[in-house]
């Protein structure tokens, strides 16, 4: 009986990260892996291994693949010297290794470059045959007929399934890697698959995970409509938030059918409040919109019952203690219903992270160590109107103000009462909790889901016409 090669594909951990998915239920499973977990010929045994969910304990493979961001590299790296001193073959690809492939060849024995789909195969061919090369250069494939992952191999314990509809962005943001990577068209899945995946996903929570799920275009408008309306007749009813564009508020038609097929929360790339930012770091869909009209665009989301998740850039090369400081005040009186706060991170494959390498403006260039420090919540560069200790003492303070128990309480009820929707309004109050905890972890203020839950709903059953169901707060 001819012996069964095993695959061991790893998604390692940065253990310094901060931030929602540093946590078990907003954890999501690493898509990648199981996409190429399906390109691999029957004969294999493969494991998947998520050190976001277990501890990691060295096991014997024939091949091992990693994928990583850049705040994970220094940890894949680590890893596959423990395989590589075993005389172990080690595949890596992500975001990271394709921009960085020369640093990740001195750790791994081979590099996928770019989307893997397309060299996959091959490269389990060139390994069986004795002959895996050091790099593989992956293209820009249809994904009408992409497989499903093996979400049947994922591990347990996901507090998100998740899903992708459509790659690639037309939009070119200097601190933006997506349209170098996944390309500036938009790639489809067939709606069917689509639909067929949804339905296999065993969470009943999920995040689609496309760069931009309504996009730009009557064609990829009509297909989101089209998938949330597929969502809507297969009977299978679950909870979701993705990533939109600010263009979606014009379409009220398909805000709705988002909302009736089951999402919850919708996150922004809003930057900042302040046009002129927008326009050095070339966010157009913004200019378009107009920060002026930021709060009409929030009052299209909640009309639908959806809650915003607003995406901030602090540190821009703009910024000053006030400017960063009204960042965090627009926060608190807006209607952005939770915030994403990160600190503007030059990660390798953006515009920005060219221009600041040249500029000698990255902080700690002690690679690939300083890789742990990406993770958008420790400053690793040198701002322009304050210094590297200033910034992150300020943001430390930030922090504290946006994520404050009061604030998040407001918070709350605004959401209730503006979306009527008890779900939307459970899934922004998680966020922001899990946000406080993670950026204060270890500390005295981390909170208890429990309490805070019994406190607002206390508050909300003395408003008669918004009493929240009991099961939207299922994941508090």
């Amino acid at each position: 009986m001819t012996h069964k090669k095993k695959l061991l594909l790893v998604n390692p951990k940065n253990i310094y990260k901060k931030g929602i998915f540093n946590t078990d239920d907003y954890s999501v499973p690493p898509m990648s892996l199981g996409i190429m977990a399906a390109l691999t010929p029957d004969h294999w045994e493969i494991v998947i291994r998520d050190e976001n969910l277990e501890t990691f304990q060295y096991e014997p493979a024939d091949l091992v693949g990693f994928t990583a961001l850049t705040s994970q590299a220094t940890r894949a790296y680590e890893l596959a010297q423990l395989y590589s001193k075993q005389g172990i073959k080690t595949v890596m690809g992500g975001i990271h290794a394709t921009y960085m492939s020369e640093e990740a060849l001195k750790h791994v024995d081979t590099v996928v470059k770019g989307e893997g789909e397309s060299v996959w195969p091959q490269l389990i061919d060139d390994f069986e045959k004795g002959n895996m090369q050091p790099m593989y250069q992956g293209e820009l494939e249809p994904l009408y007929d992409s497989p499903y992952p093996r979400i049947d191999l994922y591990p347990k314990g996901y507090g998100l399934g998740s899903l992708q509809t459509t790659r690639g962005c037309p939009m070119k943001c200097d601190f933006c890697s997506v349209h170098s990577f996944n390309g500036r068209k938009y790639r489809y899945r067939s709606v069917d698959d689509v639909v067929e995946e949804y339905k296999m996903i065993p969470q009943n929570r999920m995040y689609i995970v496309d760069d931009d799920f309504y996009g730009y275009g009557k064609k990829h408008a009509e297909r989101a409509k089209s998938i949330c309306r597929a969502f809507i007749k297969s009977g299978v009813q679950k909870e979701w938030y993705t990533f939109c564009s600010m263009n979606l508020a014009d379409d009220a038609e398909a805000m709705q059918l988002m909302s009736e097929a089951g999402c919850r929360m919708v996150l922004l790339g809003i930057e900042s409040e302040l046009t002129s930012q927008l326009e050095a770091s070339e966010k157009i869909t913004n200019l378009k919109t107009g920060v002026e009209n930021y709060e009409k665009v929030y009052d299209a989301f909640h009309k639908a019952g959806i809650a915003v998740l607003g995406s901030f850039i602090f540190g821009l090369d703009s910024d000053t203690r006030e400017t960063i400081q009204a960042r965090t005040d627009y926060f608190i009186n807006s209607g952005v219903d939770c915030i994403q706060p990160g600190m503007l991170t030059p990660l390798p494959g953006t515009l920005t992270y060219q221009n600041m390498l040249k500029e000698n403006r990255i902080s700690d260039t002690n690679f690939p160590e300083a890789w742990n420090k990406f993770t958008f919540f420790n400053c690793v560069i040198h701002p322009k109107h304050m210094t590297t200790d200033e910034f992150q003492e300020l943001m430390e303070e930030e922090w504290k103000r946006m994520f404050d128990l009061k604030v998040l309480k407001r918070k709350y009820l605004n959401t209730l009462k503006s979306t009527k929707n008890p779900f939307a309004a459970g899934w922004a109050l998680s966020t922001n909790l899990k946000y406080h905890n993670t950026v204060f972890e270890g500390h005295s203020r981390d909170y208890d889901y429990a309490e805070v839950y019994r406190q607002l709903t206390s508050i909300t059953m003395k408003m008669n016409d918004l009493i929240p169901a009991e099961g939207a707060f299922h994941h508090l």
